[in-house]
């Protein structure tokens, strides 16, 4: 593929897009651009590896990862047929509020049948179908293997016109229409941009400061009363975390998490033990009897990182940014695939309604679907006593808020239902403050009876 590349320096370019980055984010990019464009070449510095394989490049597909419903639902709209052939594949179907348990507050969220649907499956599978979809079509063609040194820009520095490709001893220019950024977190464009004359976009952290490990364990029938996952979140009081979701092949992968510089044990037996101090017992009675596949395997995520694109009252024609390299979330909430397929949708929009000013048009409505994720994690993130940042009399109402709602989510499926619409990014965070929800919430928090329980019908008519 990279004899491709030394092969046709010369072209124009016209008719042309080139996507940077061959992780989900860049193969639903050039998904999108292929209905667009004569030609597509989506550029990864990895060699792609069979199906299911994991890649050198993506250290962090070996830990658990999470497909929002909204992110499958947009996956769907580019892949028809995709949730089934990852069943096939060997992906797990799941009802979200029947068939996990939801620890919150020191209990646990009411379960029903609903029809909020997600896919358990690992990265590197789910990655592997949407790569075979996207090498299907004909106008998009892969360049694996191949290094991004830099941009290529015009003589004034006003339009992006293509990427250096190759060594430093040896670079070949490769010109496009579009170039798009969908390298993730280690994302090089605020520093080409820099380069040819641009400010840096403005960047918000969050220093969360987390540790986690992952394991794998052996699956069977009774394992967690037949549930398929359980998340356990750590709280102000417990610094401690944890998630175990249902995988193909019969696997559990396990990840446990510790904030304000605590590490996670990567020796077996001090991995489950860790796993006994958790606010809830679920993966505890789960992997201290279940069989081990390999050794756990650590990783640190010091900060989420939102680059603000959106607010640059300049930047070049003929490119965008796209995903992780936009915004890179907080492993523990699953946002980032998601979030990622979210943004390609506006992409596609934008192109359709052919904006004069892409960019503009397309960071704006970036910016909003990162909007509700990003405000929601930063807000959980921000109840811990050990992250810092600015907490405001506002901010305080809705940590105290929150903490009512997932009590009442104990026995209310109005308030289960809100709550993982909002976090499925099927509905807006502001959709929590819904005065009939708010009511139920307040009144369960001031009345020593739990809130009336609801019926599933009514409970998804209300949320």
């Amino acid at each position: 593929m990279t004899n491709t590349v030394i092969t046709s320096p010369g072209k124009t370019g016209k008719d042309r897009a080139i996507v940077m980055g061959g992780s989900i984010a860049g193969l639903v990019a050039s998904r999108v651009l292929s209905d667009y464009f004569p030609e597509v070449i989506l550029v990864e510095r990895d060699r792609f590896c069979a199906m299911g394989e994991h890649r050198r490049g993506v250290p962090q597909g070996r830990h658990t990862h999470g497909l929002l419903a909204g992110g499958l639902r947009a996956l769907e709209r580019f892949f028809p047929g995709l949730f089934e052939e990852a069943q096939r594949a060997g992906g797990l179907g799941v009802d979200l509020t029947r068939d996990a348990y939801w620890c919150f507050e020191g209990g646990e969220y009411r379960r029903f049948a609903s029809d909020l649907e997600g896919l358990l499956i690992s990265r590197p599978l789910l990655e592997g179908i949407i790569r075979e979809r996207v090498r299907c079509i004909s106008n998009v063609h892969f360049w694996d293997g191949c290094q991004v040194q830099g941009l290529i820009s015009s003589s004034d520095n006003r339009r992006i016109t293509g990427i250096k490709l190759g060594a430093e001893t040896a670079v070949h220019p490769v010109l496009a229409d579009l170039v798009i950024d969908a390298t993730g977190r280690g994302s090089h464009s605020p520093g080409w941009l820099e380069a040819i004359g641009y400010r840096k976009p403005e960047e918000d952290r969050i220093e969360v400061n987390m540790s986690y490990a992952t394991c794998h364990f052996l699956r069977t029938s009774d394992h967690l009363d037949g549930a398929s996952m359980a998340s356990i979140p750590a709280t102000p009081n417990n610094k401690r975390g944890g998630v175990i979701v249902a995988q193909e092949g019969n696997r559990w992968v396990v990840s446990l998490t510790a904030r304000s510089g605590e590490t996670v044990p990567t020796d077996l037996g001090s991995f489950i033990e860790f796993a006994r101090t958790l606010p809830a017992p679920h993966i505890y009675n789960v992997i201290s009897r279940a069989q081990a596949i390999g050794e756990p395997q650590a990783a640190r995520f010091p900060a989420s990182v939102r680059r603000r694109y959106e607010r640059m009252n300049r930047f070049p024609e003929g490119f965008l940014v796209l995903g992780d390299a936009i915004c890179s979330f907080n492993p523990v909430y699953g946002q980032g695939m998601s979030v990622a397929v979210l943004e390609a949708v506006e992409l596609d929009k934008t192109w359709q309604q052919g904006c004069r000013k892409l960019a503009q048009c397309f960071f704006a409505r970036a910016a909003k679907i990162v909007d509700a994720p990003w405000s929601m994690a930063a807000g959980n993130d921000l109840r811990m006593p050990d992250v810092p940042g600015k907490r405001t009399v506002a901010g305080h109402f809705l940590h105290w808020y929150l903490a009512k709602l997932n009590m009442a989510a104990r026995y209310d499926m109005s308030a289960v239902m809100a709550f993982q619409k909002a976090k499925n990014l099927l509905a807006p965070p502001q959709s929590l403050l819904k005065p009939s929800l708010m009511a139920r919430v307040l009144s369960a928090a001031f009345s020593l009876r739990p809130v009336t329980r609801t019926s599933a019908k009514s409970a998804q008519q209300t949320a």
